[in-house]
């Protein structure tokens, strides 16, 4: 029974990770990998691993709340639980999944549909469908996601049966970086908080109220979900990869999905996927919109409504949407360049946090990581600051990770231990 159990919670969690939206980057890190895209699919899985690592610690450390401000603080973890819910649920991710909805289901049928009347159209059904949640979106979410991967791992088995094309070099310089990049993108790691909340109380109505007897759930589930990311995402990377001889240079992330569904499934695989990816990215955009406004409703105590904040959150996705899909994904990188490393910090130290007796070290870490991913941020779009390329790691894009370890190693030894390591 409770192989199961691991084997459900994990589809659910894969579920949670594995977005309609997130389709369009492994693919794309494939095809400027080439050879290479092995390296690129790592870095890539790196952040998925990490993210579920993440829910793990979270509900070890009392929920996703308590473990943020247990180890950063609360003016700290509120800061960060924002930073990641104005990323996932209102100035990336809704604009995103309507114009990835836009590029890969609109587009390729209906090309006489502009985006911006498409865009209106999206956002105003999944007001509807918010404002007044109905059992239609639960059941077309449970029902999809079955769908969705059953249709996605057929083509990576027709894709490795048959390859689009011999595997060329390496598109990319800096592939490893390309790959933590995706990762940033596809934003799971932003995204810890509020899935360790779904899976705990999940636990919890089964009836496992405590740590001991959620642990072996929680570690199932979890290792369940990132064996399912690693053939998912290395099988669309491995696609990818083969087409880098085939396609040219002019697709974006979506059309390159789209091109190579076409190539191997037919112009029939390309109506299917453009209906299941339509309703999927609808309920994502529904799910995302209710937990926003229900986040801002309790943190601005009332004073902005749930009603309110749907109708704020569909005009700004609304118009950032209208900004295509590859000048949104542009606009992200340096955002997500910067918020990620302190949340990819915290969630390693959160997996050792029974070892972990003075708060100064997570402090001190996540200021590390974050101040040095602003610099480095900066450097890379703007060249400024030449010297951050002696860091080490820096070509893999894991140049605050020094700075990060540095600054708990200083903030451990600024603060006093706490619980049964205080003096």
């Amino acid at each position: 029974m409770r192989t199961r159990q691991f084997f459900v919670s994990g589809f659910a969690l894969f579920a949670m990770f594995f977005g309609a939206g997130n389709l369009i980057f492994p693919p794309f890190l494939g095809k400027s990998g080439g050879e290479d895209w092995g390296i690129g699919f790592l870095c890539f899985f790196l952040v998925e691993v990490l993210s579920c690592v993440g829910i793990y610690a979270a509900i070890h450390g009392g929920g996703s709340v308590q473990a943020m401000n247990k180890s950063v603080g609360a003016k700290p973890g509120v800061i960060l639980n924002t930073a990641a819910i104005l990323c996932t649920g209102v100035f990336i991710a809704p604009p995103r999944t309507a114009a990835t909805t836009y590029e890969m289901a609109v587009r390729p049928l209906f090309d006489g549909l502009g985006l911006f009347p498409f865009s209106i159209l999206f956002f105003v059904v999944v007001v509807l469908l918010t404002i007044r949640p109905s059992r239609l979106v639960d059941i077309i979410g449970k029902c999809l996601t079955p769908v969705l991967i059953t249709g996605i791992l057929i083509l990576i088995v027709v894709g490795i049966a048959n390859p689009i094309g011999p595997i060329g070099p390496a598109a990319s310089p800096n592939i490893a970086q390309e790959g933590l990049l995706a990762g940033y993108q596809a934003m799971d790691i932003l995204s810890v908080a509020g899935f360790a909340i779904i899976i705990q109380d999940s636990m919890v109505q089964s009836g496992l109220k405590t740590w001991k007897e959620q642990r072996p759930q929680v570690a199932g589930s979890t290792g369940v979900a990132a064996l399912l990311l690693a053939v998912v995402y290395g099988g669309l990377t491995f696609l990818g990869a083969t087409t880098s001889t085939a396609f040219g240079d002019g697709l974006d992330q979506a059309a390159l999905i789209v091109a190579i569904t076409k190539e191997l499934l037919g112009q029939a695989g390309v109506v299917i996927l453009a209906i299941v990816v339509t309703l999927a990215c609808l309920t994502t955009a529904i799910g995302l919109f209710g937990a926003t406004a229900s986040y801002f409703e309790e943190m601005t105590k009332g004073r902005l409504s749930y009603r309110a904040g749907i109708f704020l959150l569909a005009v700004i996705g609304c118009a950032i949407c209208n900004l295509g899909l590859s000048t949104i994904i542009n606009i992200a990188n340096p955002v997500l360049s910067v918020i990620c490393p302190p949340f990819m910090t915290t969630v390693v130290l959160l997996a050792f946090q029974n070892w972990i007796s003075r708060a100064g070290l997570y402090k001190g870490a996540a200021l590390g990581a974050t101040l040095t991913a602003l610099v480095l941020t900066f450097h890379d779009y703007l060249d400024l600051f030449p010297l951050v390329e002696l860091l080490p790691f820096y070509d893999y894009g894991f140049g605050w990770l020094i700075p990060a370890a540095v600054g708990g190693v200083i903030g451990a030894l600024l603060s006093k231990p706490v619980g049964k390591d205080a003096p």
